[in-house]
C-alpha cells in the first residue's frame, strides 16, 4: 500500500509517503526563503506530500534563527521557486504554519516583533542565537483577549500568501509547544478568558484559526499537527489530554480538514502515547490520518494495512535520502543522516546527500 497513490483533497498523491516538517535554518537572517531551498525540497518529490519546515505565519512567530516566513512580499517572491521546483517534479508541497511563541528569543526577530503566548511564563529551555549563542529564551507578553483574534487573522493572511507562493496547502503547527499548543496545554495555559480554564477553552484558539484559515483557502488545502504527549518545549500530559485531543480532532473532523497528523516522538525519548489513543484520534477526525514516529518500512506497511493511517511521515530518513520513496520500494540502505548539519547555513548537510546511481 505504501506506493498506492491516494487522493487528498483537490490533490492526487502519487504515494502514502509524507516527508515530515523539519526544521533546517537554511533561510536568511531576515528570513527570507533561500535558493538552496528550491533544490532540497524539489530532490524529495518522489515522496507523495512534502511538508516544509516550520515557516513564521507573522514577524512575531519568527523567534528562531534563520526559519522562513509567509508574511512580506519578498518571503512570498522567494518561496514560488520552491514550490515551482516541487511541481515541476511533480510532487506536491504543504507549507507548515509554525508561530514559535515563547519558544523565541528578540535578537532573531525582526525589529519591533514581540515574544507573545498565552501566558506571560518563558520557556525553561535557551534559544540559539546567530549573534550571540544559546541565550535563555524571551519572556513572552501573554495576548490578551483581543489580540488573540490578531493573531488568528495572521494565519489567514499567511495561509493565503501560501497559495500565493504556489503551495498545494498548509499545516497548522498545533504540537511540539509552538504557540497553538501553548494554549492547548493546560501545564501553561491559565487563562481565565474564553481561550483557557476549561477544555473547550484551550481548544479554541487552535478551532478558530483551522475555521478561518478553511473559510479563507479551502478545508481540503489545510491539515493540522497535534501532538498530545508531546514534551518538546516543556510541554508534555496533563489531566483529560485524552479526552481534550478527542473532542479537538472532533471539532477539526467536522471541518473537513485535509488530515490530521499525529506526532508520535517515543522513538526520540518522549513519552509512549496511549495505545488506544491514536485510533481514538483517527475515528474522532474521520478523515485523512497521518502516522510517524521512527517508522521503517515494515512498519509503514503495517500502519497503512490495518487501517491505522492513511499516510506515514517519515522525518530523518527524508531529510538523508532524497530519493527515500525509491530507496524503501527498492530495499536499498539509507544514508545516515548528518546530525551536526540539521541546523547550520550552506549546504553541506542539507542538498549534498548522495541518490542511488541510475
Amino acid at each position: 500500500m505504501l506506493f498506492e497513490p491516494f487522493a487528498l483533497g483537490r490533490i492526487s498523491l502519487r504515494n502514502r509517503l509524507v516527508m515530515a516538517p523539519m526544521t533546517r535554518n537554511r533561510a536568511t537572517a531576515d528570513h527570507v526563503p533561500t535558493a538552496i531551498m528550491a533544490t532540497y525540497y524539489g530532490a524529495r518529490a518522489s515522496m507523495g506530500l512534502l511538508i516544509t519546515e516550520g515557516v513564521a505565519p507573522s514577524a512575531d512567530g519568527a523567534g528562531y534563527a534563520r526559519i522562513p516566513g509567509l508574511y512580506t512580499v519578498e518571503q512570498v517572491e522567494a518561496w514560488k521557486p520552491v514550490t515551482q521546483a516541487v511541481h515541476d517534479a511533480d510532487g506536491r508541497i504543504f507549507a507548515q504554519l509554525m508561530h514559535t511563541g515563547r519558544a523565541s528569543h528578540v535578537d532573531n526577530m525582526p525589529a519591533g516583533a514581540r515574544v507573545v503566548s498565552s501566558a506571560a511564563v518563558a520557556l525553561p529551555d535557551q534559544i540559539y542565537t546567530d549573534s550571540h549563542g544559546l541565550q535563555p529564551a524571551s519572556l513572552p507578553h501573554a495576548l490578551t483577549t483581543e489580540e488573540v483574534a490578531a493573531v488568528v487573522q495572521e494565519y489567514v493572511s499567511a495561509a493565503r500568501h501560501a497559495i500565493e507562493a504556489g503551495f498545494d496547502g498548509v499545516e497548522l503547527h498545533a504540537a511540539n509547544g509552538y504557540l497553538i499548543e501553548q494554549f492547548l496545554n493546560a501545564n501553561l495555559n491559565s487563562r481565565t478568558d474564553q481561550y483557557g480554564g476549561t477544555a473547550a477553552n484551550r481548544n479554541r484558539f487552535a478551532l478558530e484559526i483551522a475555521r478561518a484559515a478553511a473559510d479563507a483557502i479551502g478545508a481540503d488545502r489545510v491539515g493540522i499537527r497535534v501532538s498530545p504527549y508531546g514534551a518538546y518545549n516543556a510541554m508534555g500530559a496533563f489531566d483529560g489530554v485524552d479526552e481534550q485531543f478527542v473532542a479537538l480532532a472532533t471539532e477539526l473532523g467536522a471541518l473537513k480538514l485535509a488530515y490530521l497528523h499525529l506526532v508520535n516522538h517515543e522513538s526520540m525519548g518522549a513519552p509512549a502515547l496511549p495505545p488506544a489513543l491514536p485510533a481514538q484520534l483517527k475515528a474522532a477526525f474521520g478523515g485523512p490520518f497521518i502516522a510517524s514516529g521512527g517508522l521503517d518500512r515494515e512498519r509503514a506497511e503495517s500502519v497503512l494495512a490495518s487501517g491505522a493511517a492513511d499516510l506515514v511521515a517519515f522525518g530523518r530518513p527524508a531529510l538523508a535520502n532524497p530519493d527515500l520513496a525509491a530507496r524503501l520500494q527498492g530495499g536499498a540502505p539509507l544514508n545516515a543522516p548528518d546530525f551536526a548539519t540539521f541546523y547550520t547555513p550552506g549546504e553541506k548537510g542539507y542538498t549534498d546527500y548522495p541518490v542511488l546511481a541510475a
